[in-house]
């Protein structure tokens, strides 16, 4: 068979590409933290019409390998108590943080983040924890964060990846979701267990 002839069976003869898995995330952190805009950015939309999520928002975010469905829940004191009445279902947990909050804010994200890592729906999953707006000036590194968050010893035996990240840098941050959709993967191909 020419070259001519093969390069043609490889285009018409593949059939149609195999559907990528989807998964079914939450997305959580305070108001302010910077999730709408990281996933519109993510869902290439326009950045003028970002307006902070009051209750919550759902995305489908497509990457080639995968398609995330993300429920987005608002981060304000009044809303986060109702935060678990939307963890049941989810694969995977998305959690950004301010890193250039305020102490106050910090403790709190730190509080959620605890409350998080440990609620019943949640503690077995794979979490991805964005250190988001690193290029404010006021931004703490990921080790500052890692150790304020003491994400080594209560994360421990847990599946988590914590990545710095900011709007400056979407490359990084589709990076930090493909790191979380491998997680994902492994947790598909695990064996049940009785």
């Amino acid at each position: 068979m020419n070259a001519q002839n093969r390069c043609f069976r490889a285009l018409c003869c593949k059939g149609p590409p195999p559907p990528r898995p989807e998964y079914d995330l939450v997305c959580i952190g305070l108001t302010g933290s910077g999730k709408t805009s990281l996933l519109s950015q993510l869902c290439s939309e326009s950045p003028d019409n970002i307006v902070s999520t009051t209750g919550f928002n759902i995305k489908a975010v497509p990457f080639q390998n995968a398609i995330l469905n993300v429920k987005e829940l608002g981060g304000a004191d009044n809303i986060r108590k109702y935060w678990s009445r939307y963890y049941q279902g989810s694969q995977g947990v998305i959690f950004v943080l301010d890193s250039a909050s305020s102490e106050d804010d910090l403790e709190t994200a730190r509080n959620e983040l605890h409350s998080a890592l440990q609620h019943p729906q949640l503690c077995t999953l794979p979490f991805l924890i964005l250190a988001n707006h690193q290029d404010k000036p006021a931004a703490r590194s990921i080790q500052e964060i890692k150790k304020y968050f003491e994400l080594e010893p209560l994360a421990r035996g847990k599946r988590w990846i914590l990545k710095p990240c900011s709007l400056d840098d979407m490359d990084a941050v589709k990076d930090s979701f493909s790191l979380l959709i491998n997680l994902l993967e492994e947790r598909d191909f695990e064996p049940s267990r009785m």
